[in-house]
């Protein structure tokens, strides 16, 4: 994919202006502007890789499929990113919003087709029995709509004020039910019924552990992220998967001459800049950027001797299962009105009706996995058949991706990682096959070797292969993409949303004030910061 293969440097003494901790595609992106801009910069990457979660892998031996393994669609990345770096990176749209059958009657099922308006109408009311919920359905897009072009092109500039983004956005009923009330109140509204709801709701739990009226908000900014991306909402797939957005920030950063450094394991970060690495090296810097989650960040700062952590706020909890499948062919549905290559297009939502979203959450909270699981699922390669080798493509072979909800990680942390695992699959699967015509194992493909190919990808997976917390893809809880009326606004790193407890250390992940999502987002703020703080 004409990467850049990062180097493997031996532990050393050397001074930088920048040392950034961890090497996902958020500290690449910093990394590429802060050395296109003329600053010695190193990246300390524990793994042999760089790219962090957005990185494609072949699974099964012996099969020409690269998967993009944890993270999969991009919508939050800014144009304006790929083009500061010439970034050779390709997003393609998907022509079928959603798929998603009525859990009540298989058999039937709306298909959200963004080319043929009619269609998608006609789709509603075979479900709901008129086409009102259809219009319904658009005006809430169109309702929100102001919300993304007002807030994207805010995300690559310096925090705005609450008051200031209120008043811009001009609509106060828009802004209570949005931000001042739980999500629940303003779907019920909105939607007359509970298949709707659930559609509009799930963009509220990707990743986030939350019911519909959770007085924490927390499903509201979760909703927040997800319907603002480009200024529109939409989700796109990176042609090549998510290794070919990593080759090219990893490209981009070497050409700019940062330094990477993979296999090299941090063990304390000063606050003053002085980098400890396993086996006793040192890099010095004028500033750190932690690519890691401010968890992680905060016991490298103890380890540092900088004393109490950064915050008391609990410990990141991840809510998401992700299932990793190969098909010799897409299943048949139990709707035959739509085709397989049209429902799995676009995102396929299984048993997320509100009500099922609210009773999983429950269930969780008990201790118990959602029976049935609420799901979704897209197909990569019907949009993007590059990543599946040509003997695979002409076979009618094709990549699926299932992403379960409401699968907090407390059902997994602490017990037998095999067994919970196989837990989590069995429960995707039973959930999966309550729509289809046929066992999705029927229509595996079989490796060389005889096994099947599906991988599931659990919280504990996360925290024990990519070092995140609680398998939190958002590194802690997200945050609203403003400041606060009252909000100190007096350092560089406080302007754009980066700051930590400590002047010379800036967070660059998702764990930045507006980090989350394959967005580049945090690496941008926290290069714009650094480079005001060190004088551009």
């Amino acid at each position: 994919m004409g990467s850049v293969e990062p180097m493997v440097a031996a532990a050393q003494s050397r001074r930088f202006d920048v040392a950034i901790v961890g090497g996902g595609h958020n500290a690449l992106v910093a990394a590429a502007y802060l050395a296109r801009a003329g600053r010695s910069v190193v990246v300390l990457e524990r793994l042999d890789h760089v790219g962090g979660a957005a990185v494609s892998e072949q699974p099964w031996a012996g099969v020409d499929a690269r998967l993009s393994r944890y993270s999969y669609l991009v919508s939050l990345l800014p144009q304006s990113i790929i083009d500061d770096l010439g970034l050779g990176i390709r997003l393609l749209r998907r022509r079928y919003s959603s798929y998603t059958p009525d859990p009540a009657a298989p058999s039937r099922g709306i298909l959200i087709d963004t080319a043929d308006a009619a269609a998608t109408g006609a789709s509603f009311a075979r479900v709901t029995g008129t086409t009102g919920e259809a219009t319904r359905f658009g005006d809430f897009a169109d309702r929100i709509e102001p919300i993304a072009r007002l807030l994207f092109p805010s995300m690559t500039q310096p925090l705005h004020r609450e008051r200031d983004v209120r008043a811009d956005l001009g609509d106060g009923r828009l802004w209570s039910d949005l931000f001042e009330r739980p999500l629940g109140d303003v779907l019920r509204s909105s939607f007359d019924t509970d298949i709707a709801r659930g559609i509009a709701l799930t963009d509220g739990l990707i990743g986030t552990f939350a019911s519909a009226d959770d007085e924490s908000l927390r499903q509201n900014r979760c909703f927040l992220y997800h319907v603002i991306g480009g200024g529109t909402g939409h989700w796109d797939v990176p042609v090549g998967g998510m290794g070919r957005v990593t080759a090219e920030l990893s490209r981009a950063a070497a050409e700019a001459g940062v330094e990477l450094r993979t296999r090299t394991d941090v063990t304390a970060v000063t606050p003053d800049g002085e980098v400890t690495l396993a086996g006793g090296g040192v890099v010095q810097a004028q500033l750190v950027l932690s690519g890691v989650g401010p968890a992680v960040l905060s016991r490298l700062l103890a380890a540092g001797g900088a004393g109490a952590p950064l915050a008391d706020a609990p410990a990141p909890e991840g809510a998401q299962l992700k299932v990793n499948m190969l098909l010799k062919r897409l299943p048949r549905l139990r709707d035959d009105s739509v085709a397989p290559e049209a429902a799995f297009a676009g995102t396929f939502h299984v048993n997320e009706t509100m009500t099922q979203l609210d009773d999983a959450h429950r269930a969780a909270v008990g201790g118990s996995i959602p029976d049935p699981l609420p799901a979704e699922i897209y197909c990569h390669s019907l949009t993007d058949p590059t990543i599946l080798g040509p003997e695979l493509r002409a076979s009618g072979a094709h990549t699926l991706t299932l992403f379960g909800l409401q699968v907090p990680h407390r059902l997994v942390d602490g017990r037998d990682t095999d067994a919970a695992r196989a837990a989590l699959l069995d429960a995707a699967q039973r959930s999966l096959d309550t729509v289809l015509a046929e066992p999705i194992a029927d229509c595996l493909y079989e490796a060389p070797d005889g096994t099947m190919c599906v991988e599931a990808r659990t919280t504990a997976d996360l925290e024990r292969s990519l070092g995140m917390v609680g398998g939190d893809i958002f590194h802690g809880p997200l945050s609203w993409p403003w400041a606060g009326d009252d909000e100190p606004l007096d350092t560089p790193a406080e302007r754009w949303g980066v700051a930590t407890q400590h002047s010379n250390v800036l967070m660059c992940g998702s764990g930045a004030r507006r980090g989350g999502a394959v967005s580049g987002l945090g690496g941008h703020n926290a290069a714009m910061a650094a480079l005001e703080m060190l004088g551009r």
